[in-house]
């Protein structure tokens, strides 16, 4: 089969892997290099760079709306489009020209967390499991039927980075498993997703890593989970802000008002919460890197207990 791949983060490369290894891909379409780092220079996506180094030729349309950049998909005669986590809208036109139309894959169980930040979200609501789903599209956000699905449990030491990279291999593997389907002429059935159970996991915004020591601390610490690698929580720490990198919740607050340091040990910094109290294990300084509590401590020889 002659297929279309389209996607841009690195979620994305271990699926076009996925297809180059059972079909000819014939052209890969992402996002347009973007500025990035320091010095703001334009940088070509995770997709695109594997995809130079396969040779398969790269498309970066601004929009897929116009009729040139639907032309020019219709002329590459695709059998089926493949598109994971590419970041644009696809027209119904677009849609309808693969033969075997357009399919998705999602890092999520659908209908649960339909949307742009599904892997981060699951583990923000205390998800006891997630997966990835292979999905048909349609013109509705991540609306489509399910093809094939793949299940795994969200334990309590899964950050955001890790239960991604999780996923970015199933997300391969039920792709993998489809296009075998389909190469022996057993199209995967579609399976309507269900009325109930829709939610939406909203995109990542830098202020929700704001922590609120009022909240509980069991929220806080999922949050601090679900915002890492990005975008890291952060917090007042005894007068200094500093990015959260790891926690975990406790049971106790002893009474204390949010934010109040209840001790500070090698084991970690504790703050009392609205609920509880969050256990700060890996913290950053402004302008420094990512440290334990216990070198943190070194440099803040002034944090006592109830300080």
């Amino acid at each position: 089969m002659k297929i279309v791949f389209a996607g841009t983060p690195e979620f994305a490369v271990a699926s076009l892997g996925a297809a180059a290894r059972q079909h000819e891909v014939v052209a890969v379409y992402t996002q347009p290099d973007r500025p990035a780092g320091r010095g703001r220079g334009l940088m070509p996506s995770p997709v695109k760079l594997d995809a130079i180094a396969r040779g398969i030729p790269v498309f970066q349309p601004e929009t897929l709306k116009t009729p040139e950049a639907q032309q020019q998909l219709r002329d590459l005669q695709p059998d089926l489009m493949v598109v994971v986590a590419y970041g644009l809208i696809l027209p119904k036109a677009v849609l309808a020209i693969p033969t075997h139309g357009c399919w998705n894959v999602h890092a999520s169980l659908l209908p649960r967390w339909r949307g742009a930040a599904p892997i981060q979200r699951a583990i923000e609501a205390g998800d006891a499991e997630t997966g990835v789903c292979l999905m048909q599209m349609e013109a509705g956000l991540d609306t489509g039927p399910v093809l094939l699905s793949q299940r795994t449990p969200i334990a309590d030491t899964d950050t955001g980075g890790l239960l991604h990279d999780r996923l970015a291999a199933l997300g391969a593997q039920v792709l993998s498993d489809g296009l075998g389907l389909l190469r022996a002429g057993l199209k995967p059935v579609a399976h309507p997703q269900p009325a109930e159970g829709v939610t939406y996991a909203h995109k990542l915004d830098k202020a929700e890593a704001k922590l609120d020591w009022a909240q509980d601390a069991t929220v806080l610490a999922r949050k601090v989970r679900a915002f890492n690698p990005w975008p890291v929580a952060e917090a007042m720490l005894a007068g200094e802000r500093v990015r959260i990198h790891g926690a975990v919740a406790l049971d106790d607050n002893r009474g204390k008002a949010p934010g109040t340091v209840l001790g500070a040990s090698r084991d970690g910094i504790d703050i009392a919460c609205g609920q509880g109290a969050l256990r700060l294990r890996v913290v950053q300084r402004e302008g420094g890197k990512a440290i334990t509590a216990a070198d943190y401590l070194n440099a803040r020889r002034d944090l006592q207990a109830g300080s």
